[in-house]
């Protein structure tokens, strides 16, 4: 049985208000001059109070290219991974060096060597830890990430998995793109990171399992003929984003069968779930799963508050739900939980949990 052991988020200290954000945004995105009644709307209805963002506002002007950005990723990227990841770990009552397997999720930057290798020798990570670096699953993979560390500690009992998200979505903002899905993008995304320790316990010891829910069940569905709706189009100014007002329509007309299909599965429905974990694609798509779901209007609460909080962070935003469940809403013994997000692909993950 799959543990999951410590959840921790780390966010950076250049904290903002979503009303001081909207006009450095509009300067970086849109022509001088340029009518911004639309884009303020935009800001103002995309669900968010407060970010954090990887840099000060100020200096996203200074970035001359994808170059400048990907470095700023790398450094800021670092210690906020080390913060989310040693701090899990405190909380699991782990060190470093207890790691088996570390699997590394970003979208927002590239590097060679990855993420992971770079933190191993600055935290103490075992030269023989497994490795598994991630890109190009985005918003997936913080619930994609949960269902492949199960996956292998089902066959390492005694183990434990580390999942680490790192997500700056800030830096791959286009300047001079007035793209909708660019101007919706710099509304709705910030920036963080989060680690997730799970455990399996060893047969036969009798030990007691960690604390936190486990996982019961996991379900990923890839939808034919959707690679158009969302991702990247990655060109000389780096990451472009690639939103399609469709995602909504997609999740509305087929998210519920899924889910119901999974559930009914483990003799469940979407009315036993007590604690939603849904990635918080903005408000558009949490009304879409609300609808394709018939959900009471409190069953995504958490993603809503999630959202308000800290924006959109990608692979990290249902670690950052999920912490929240682990500490000041943690569920009574016997609940049942549902971890939901969606990604490029375009692309379904379910994982099924129980207090």
């Amino acid at each position: 049985m799959t543990t999951l052991a410590a959840v921790h988020t780390a966010l950076p200290p250049h904290h903002y208000p979503q009303d001081r954000l909207t006009e450095p945004i509009g300067d970086l995105c849109l022509a001088p001059g340029a009518d911004r009644a639309v884009f303020r709307r935009l800001h103002a209805s995309a669900g968010v109070r407060t970010r954090h963002l990887a840099l000060p506002i100020e200096r996203y002007a200074a970035l001359r290219d994808f170059r400048e950005s990907n470095e700023a990723w790398l450094t800021a990227g670092l210690d906020l991974a080390e913060r989310a990841l040693t701090t899990a770990l405190a909380q699991a009552g782990l060190a470093p060096a207890d790691v088996d397997l570390l699997v590394c999720a970003s979208i927002t930057g590239v590097a060679a060597p990855s993420l992971d290798a770079r933190l191993a020798g600055r935290i103490g990570l075992r030269p023989d830890v497994k490795r598994l670096p991630v890109f190009g699953l985005g918003c997936v993979a913080g619930a994609a990430g949960i269902a492949r560390v199960h996956d292998y500690l089902r066959g390492h009992p005694g183990g434990t998995a580390v999942l680490l998200t790192v997500e700056l979505c800030s830096l791959t903002l286009q300047k001079g793109d007035d793209s909708r899905a660019n101007l919706v993008a710099g509304a709705l995304f910030g920036d963080g990171a989060a680690a997730l320790v799970a455990r399996a316990a060893a047969t036969g010891t009798g030990a007691e399992p960690a604390p936190g829910p486990s996982v019961v069940a996991t379900r990923s569905h890839l939808h034919p003929g959707t690679e158009h709706l969302l991702g990247w189009d990655v060109g000389a100014g780096g990451f472009r984003v690639v939103i399609d007002p469709a995602v909504p329509v997609l999740v509305r007309r087929e998210l519920g069968a899924q889910v119901r299909g999974f559930l009914a599965e483990h003799g469940l429905d979407t009315g036993d779930i007590g604690a939603w974990v849904c990635h918080p694609g903005g408000p558009k798509v949490l009304d879409a799963v609300t609808d394709a779901l018939a959900l009471p209007d409190d069953a995504l609460t958490p993603s809503r508050r999630s959202l308000a909080a800290v924006g959109n962070l990608s692979s990290a935003s249902v670690l950052h739900i999920l912490q929240g469940f682990t500490e000041a809403h943690r569920p009574e013994p016997g609940t049942w939980g549902l971890v939901l997000a969606m990604g490029p692909g375009f692309c379904t993950e379910l994982v099924l949990l129980r207090w």
